[in-house]
């Protein structure tokens, strides 16, 4: 899995606020309580700096966003199925033209000029960019620069920030704020313009084999290419695994794969290498359709800094198992800012333009100054304007790229969350790798070893902790086994930084348990309670390790699915390699659910959309996984047990189970 951090510049503009509002009517509204690893306040920010401002309006309608997904998602509804128009999705959470007009009411009232506030087209948020002196006035706060020890890299923020009671109920957060902002470039007042880190997967060049090798026991009655599925997977070993059928020969239109990458470029030699070895069905020269956003480019030559594996082993997979369907390569943002910018909220813009220059909970996507600035002005960048709306959203997207939940503040999170659960609301199905390191983050995420706490004894959940994707962990055969034997949750001692290198799981701090997974994490603590000490988790997640806890005992669990990641070949700059990691997982899932996307479109049905509710509803679908464990930050972590279990959730899916439950619905 590959992780992602979110960094951008800052515009200018002049002076258009006069007015000081009345601090004694404000109300504390968010505040920080502490600073992200390796960052350290500096100075004052100067009062002639320009700030973008945005105003994240509340939305309404959200706490019933839940029930309505449920009401498409879960089998036993007589909607299930009948999933919203994008339309019907924006008119239900706009806010409320009393809120808009109170919001835009006090801002002018504060001294903003009427016509320099822009209301974005969803109805969403307000932006005006005003000098940071006044903003200090406006919020009643004081911005200071923050300053990475390591890279020098320079945001903006504040301890905490003050709006007026009156329309506090209106608005979701104000940016920048508590959430610093991404990388700032200083600029002078007078003047106008108009990381992802290096994780995952993991992959080692395979030992040589004994000589003679003895295959396993029952080996010699299985074909002569699942004969060594212990030791090396194969996609002939992940039909095998999960009885998935070849892909049908006569595709659809409307049912292609989309994988999302950024910031890993695939090779086409590397994809030859591996169908030629792996995957003769699928024809030399086979690759995906290139959606580029902001400057995304694909391929790339074998050898090339961008080609580190990621993406090839997604590809790999994608087509060994769906191929002829077609998989659509969402490659995002360009060769520079692939690397400072956290690519998400450019993704979602140009799949629905409602999505541009849309702010969640701080971070505001493609706003001039703050997201990547398209025509990007940096040579060799992407000198086209920002793609809004440019492509319909693909049914089921996989991807393998994240960072920890705490990476991103509360608010920020379940914004973002929400949209996600919009999205599903149409249809849409997201796909994602739970991570690789057990109950910790990767090594030097918040720690040094990737875990929370003044000890670093406090786990810590991988993003994406959201009920509303499928969160995919990864299991493991073992080198005595065959593919008729039961997996393992994955757990591999990969060496120097990935002693621990295991299916991410456990359970969130900003999201509790969602309806449609409450029983299952009930019988887990009924019957398999982990014996660790807890906390519950507050309203805004601002005890996490209380009392000597070291797991929210209230939390979303996760993963909820899990599929083979370990001992994977394929090539990657021109060598065959074994790659491990939850990046492998998630794909497959994404293949299995395309095909059944297929067949459910050959008799006249639509698209699975949220699968989770039916999923838990349905566990006899699954393989359940029984063995290993995801231990981390000191302690032994979870262990895979019977039933739902937060190493590798309800298990792997039985293909053919899972096509007949899905044929039998709506």
């Amino acid at each position: 899995m590959r992780y992602s951090s979110l960094v951008a510049a800052i515009t200018a503009f002049t002076s258009i606020c006069e007015a000081i509002p009345t601090p004694s009517t404000y109300a504390l509204h968010e505040k920080r309580t502490g600073l992200p690893r390796r960052w350290v306040r500096g100075e004052r920010v100067e009062s002639s700096a320009i700030l973008p401002i945005r105003i994240g309006l509340m939305q309404t309608n959200l706490d019933d966003g839940e029930a309505h997904l449920m009401d498409v998602s879960h089998p036993d509804s007589p909607n299930f199925g009948k999933h919203w128009t994008e339309e019907q999705v924006h008119e239900m959470f706009a806010p409320s033209a009393d809120a808009v007009q109170e919001v835009r009411d006090w801002l002018v009232e504060s001294g903003i000029k009427e016509d320099s506030i822009v209301h974005s087209d969803n109805k969403g948020w307000f932006a005006l960019d005003i000098p940071a002196w006044q903003a200090e006035e406006l919020f009643q706060t004081a911005y200071h620069e923050h300053i990475h020890t390591s890279s020098g890299h320079v945001k903006v923020g504040s301890d905490e920030y003050y709006i007026p009671e009156h329309i506090r109920v209106h608005i979701d957060y104000i940016s920048p704020g508590v959430k610093l902002s991404p990388v700032m470039k200083k600029r002078k007042v007078e003047k106008r313009w108009g990381n992802h880190h290096e994780h995952g997967p993991f992959k080692k060049v395979p030992p040589k084999s004994p000589s003679p090798w003895f295959p396993p026991a029952g080996a010699g009655q299985l074909p002569a290419e699942l004969q060594d599925c212990g030791r090396n997977i194969t996609p002939a070993c992940l039909r095998a695994l999960y009885n998935i059928p070849s892909a049908p020969t006569q595709v659809d239109s409307v049912n292609a794969l989309g994988i999302y990458e950024s910031g890993d470029i695939y090779s086409q030699q590397d994809l030859n290498s591996f169908f030629a070895q792996y995957a003769p069905n699928v024809p030399q020269g086979t690759h995906p359709v290139l959606d580029s956003i902001d400057g995304g480019e694909a391929p790339v030559a074998p050898g090339s800094e961008f080609n580190t594996g990621e993406s090839d082993i997604d590809f790999d997979i994608a087509f060994s198992l769906i191929y002829p369907q077609t998989v659509i390569l969402y490659q995002v943002d360009d060769n520079i800012e692939a690397f400072e910018d956290g690519g998400f909220n450019t993704f979602l813009d140009a799949l629905d333009g409602s999505y541009c220059n849309y702010t969640a909970y701080g971070i505001t996507g493609n706003t001039p100054g703050v997201d990547p600035e398209y025509p990007d002005p940096a040579n060799g960048g992407y000198k086209g304007p920002f793609q809004c709306g440019t492509y319909k959203p693909i049914r089921v997207i996989s991807v393998s790229y994240g960072v920890s939940e705490i990476d991103a503040p509360l608010n920020y999170t379940k914004r973002q969350c929400n949209e996600i659960l919009k999205l599903g609301l149409q249809g849409h199905t997201f796909v994602w790798a739970s991570g690789d390191y057990g109950v910790a983050s990767f090594p030097g995420d918040d720690s040094e070893s990737g875990c929370l706490g003044p000890d670093q004894t406090v786990y810590n959940p991988s993003f994406p902790t959201c009920p509303y994707v499928l969160n995919v962990g990864a299991t493991r055969l073992y080198a005595n086994q065959t593919v008729r034997d039961p997996e393992s949750a994955l757990q591999a001692n990969l060496g120097p930084g990935a002693e621990l290198f295991a299916s991410a799981g456990g359970f969130a701090n900003y999201f509790p348990v969602p309806d449609y997974q409450k029983t299952a994490v009930a019988n887990y603590f009924k019957y398999h309670d982990p014996g660790l000490p807890y906390y519950t988790a507050d309203a805004t997640a601002s005890n996490i390790g209380a009392n000597g806890g070291i797991y929210n005992r209230a939390g979303r669990g996760f993963p909820d699915v899990s599929a083979n990641g370990a001992n994977f070949r394929a090539y990657n700059n021109q060598t065959n390699y074994h790659f491990y990691g939850t990046s492998l997982a998630a794909p497959i899932w994404g293949s299995i659910l395309t095909l059944v996307n297929e067949a459910r479109t050959a008799i006249g049905k639509g698209p699975v959309g949220f699968v989770n509710p039916t999923l838990y509803a349905n566990t006899w679908i699954f393989n359940d996984i029984k063995n290993g464990s995801n231990p981390g930050c000191g302690s032994k972590g979870f262990a895979a047990v019977d039933g739902w279990d937060p190493v590798t959730g309800l298990g792997t899916p039985q293909y053919p189970k899972l096509l007949a439950l899905y044929l039998g619905l709506s």
